[in-house]
C-alpha cells in the first residue's frame, strides 16, 4: 500500500530550508529514520525497501522476508505456509514483499524514527561546522547579538546560524557595550569541542582581532605584500603592531595608515577609539626595540642576547613618553619585541658609565690562560698530554683542580706520569703572584704576553 504523506513532505521542505541541508541528504536521513522504526517493530535483521516520491507526496515502505520451512527470525523470515496465503506459487528461498502502511507504525516506532533523524541532522550540522570553520581561525566573522548571559555574548552568525558562537567575558573589550539585536564583528579565536558539538570562541580583545581588521582594510595585507609580523595589545587602550613589506617599493607603515589615515582610522573606529602604533619590523633586536618605543625618541640601545634584555637610553624629556601611562608603552614594546626592555634617562646612563654599555661585562674567568691547550704548555711530556686528552682533558683549566687520587683514576695513567703532572701543578700553585704561569705558557703569536691564570 502507498500512503499519502503530504505533511511529511512539507516537513522535509522545512528542514531543508532551516537546516541548510541538501534535499537528497535529508531524504536519506528520512529513510534511515524509517528503517530505525522498522527495526523497532520487526527486529534488527529486518530488510526493507523505502521509496519517497516528493512530486506525488507519497512514501512506500516494503518489508522483505525470505520464505523458509521453519521460521527462526520473524523479522526477516516467513513460513512457507503463510507465504502461500499471499501466493500459492511461493517456494522456499523466495522473497515475500510486504507493504507496510505509514500509519501502521506504532508510536514507539515513530518516536525512534524521529530521534534517529534528529540525531543524524545534528551529526551533520556538527560535521559541517567543523568543516566550515576549522580553516577560518583568525578570520573576521559577523553576526547579531542573540543574548547576553552571565557576562558572555551569544552571537548568531550571519552566514551560519546553526553554529554556536560566543564571546566569553575575558575576550571582550570592557569599554564596549552591546545589546540584544546589535550587529557585531569579532575574530574566530578557536573552536572548542563540547558534549553538544563544536562551539566557536570569538574575541574582540585578542590581538588577532586587530590583525583581522587590518587585513580587511589593507589590500596589501590581503595580497601578502605587507605582513603584520608582531602585535601587542591592551584591549580598549592601546595596540602596537610591527609590519614589514615583501616589496621594497611599498612602505608597510604607509600602506597600513592609508591616505590621510583613512585605513587606520577605520580600524580605530571599530575598536572604539583605541590608540594604535604602527612601527616597521626589523630583524635587528636593537633597532626593533628602538622603533617599538615610538612615539618616544630613543637615543641609544644596548642588547644582551643571553638574557634577551635590552637597555634603552632616552633624553630626560622623552622618558615619561617612553614609559607611557602606568608603564604601558614600554610594556607593550617589550611584548612586541619579545625582549625585556629596561629604560634609563641619559643622566642616569652617564652616572652609570658614560659612553659604554650599561651591561657590566663579567670577568674573563681565566679564559686567557686557563683555556690554553695542554700542547702549548712547556713542562708536560707528550705521552702525558696524550693520556690526558684521551680522558677529555685538553686545556689547562681541565687539570688545574685535579687531586692525586683523581689523576690515578685516569685510564692509561702510570705512577711516573702522575708524579710529573702533580709536580707541574704544584709548581704552578707555588709560584702564584705576578708570574704564576710565566714560563709555562707560550704566548699566542702576535698576542698579549701578560695573560696569566688567576
Amino acid at each position: 500500500m502507498t500512503t499519502n504523506t503530504s505533511d511529511v513532505v512539507s516537513a522535509i521542505r522545512e528542514l531543508t530550508n532551516t537546516k541548510q541541508l541538501e534535499r537528497s541528504e535529508l531524504l536519506d536521513l528520512l529513510k534511515d529514520g524509517l528503517h530505525a522504526a522498522l527495526v523497532k517493530r520487526y527486529g534488527p535483521n529486518v530488510r526493507s525497501e523505502i521509496g519517497i516520491d516528493e512530486l506525488k507526496g507519497t512514501i512506500r515502505v516494503v518489508v522483505l522476508r525470505t520464505v523458509v520451512e521453519t521460521v527462526e527470525d520473524p523479522g526477516s523470515q516467513v513460513a512457507l505456509e503463510e507465504a502461500r496465503f499471499e501466493d500459492a506459487d511461493f517456494q522456499v528461498g523466495d522473497v515475500l514483499e510486504e507493504e507496510v502502511p505509514f500509519e501502521a507504525f506504532g508510536r514507539t516506532a515513530v518516536q525512534a524514527a524521529k530521534q534517529r533523524i534528529i540525531q543524524r541532522v545534528r551529526e551533520g550540522e556538527r560535521a559541517r561546522i567543523r568543516e566550515e570553520f576549522t580553516d577560518k581561525v583568525g578570520e573576521l566573522l559577523s553576526g547579531e547579538v542573540q543574548q547576553i548571559e552571565r557576562g558572555k555574548i551569544v552571537v548568531m552568525l550571519a552566514k551560519f546560524r546553526e553554529a554556536e558562537a560566543i564571546i566569553p567575558y575575558r575576550e571582550q573589550n570592557h569599554r564596549e557595550h552591546f545589546h540584544q539585536g546589535d550587529t557585531i564583528r569579532a575574530v574566530l579565536k578557536r573552536i572548542e569541542e563540547t558534549p553538544k558539538g563544536p562551539r566557536l570562541i570569538l574575541s574582540r580583545a585578542d590581538p588577532l582581532f586587530v590583525k583581522a581588521l587590518f587585513k580587511l582594510e589593507v589590500p596589501e595585507i590581503q595580497q601578502q605584500i605587507v605582513e603584520i609580523r608582531a602585535t601587542a595589545r591592551e584591549a580598549g587602550s592601546r595596540t602596537k603592531i610591527a609590519v614589514s613589506s615583501r616589496d621594497d617599493s611599498i612602505d608597510p607603515v604607509g600602506a597600513c595608515v592609508g591616505l590621510k589615515g583613512s585605513r587606520v582610522q577605520a580600524v580605530v573606529n571599530e575598536l572604539g577609539g583605541e590608540r594604535i602604533d604602527i612601527v616597521p619590523w626589523s630583524p635587528d633586536p636593537e633597532r626593533f626595540a628602538k622603533l617599538s618605543l615610538a612615539p618616544a625618541r630613543v637615543a641609544r640601545v644596548f642588547s644582551d642576547p643571553e638574557t634577551k634584555t635590552i637597555q634603552a637610553i632616552v633624553d630626560e624629556d622623552q622618558l615619561s613618553l617612553a614609559i607611557g601611562r602606568n608603564g604601558q608603552n614600554v610594556r607593550l614594546a617589550s611584548e612586541l619585541t619579545g625582549w625585556k626592555i629596561d629604560l634609563y634617562s641619559s643622566r642616569e646612563w652617564l652616572e652609570r658609565g658614560g659612553e659604554g654599555p650599561l651591561f657590566a661585562p663579567l670577568p674573563p674567568e681565566e679564559e686567557a690562560a686557563t683555556k690554553v691547550s695542554l700542547r702549548e704548555l712547556k713542562g708536560l711530556p707528550v705521552e702525558l698530554v696524550d693520556v690526558l686528552e684521551r680522558a677529555g682533558k685538553k686545556t689547562l683549566q681541565d687539570i688545574l683542580d685535579l687531586e692525586r687520587e683523581d689523576v690515578d683514576k685516569i685510564a692509561g695513567m702510570t705512577p711516573e706520569l702522575a708524579d710529573k703532572l702533580m709536580t707541574f701543578l704544584n709548581e704552578m700553585m707555588e709560584e702564584g703572584g705576578e708570574e704564576e704561569a710565566g714560563p709555562a705558557v707560550e704566548p699566542p703569536a702576535g698576542g698579549d704576553t701578560s695573560a696569566q691564570p688567576a
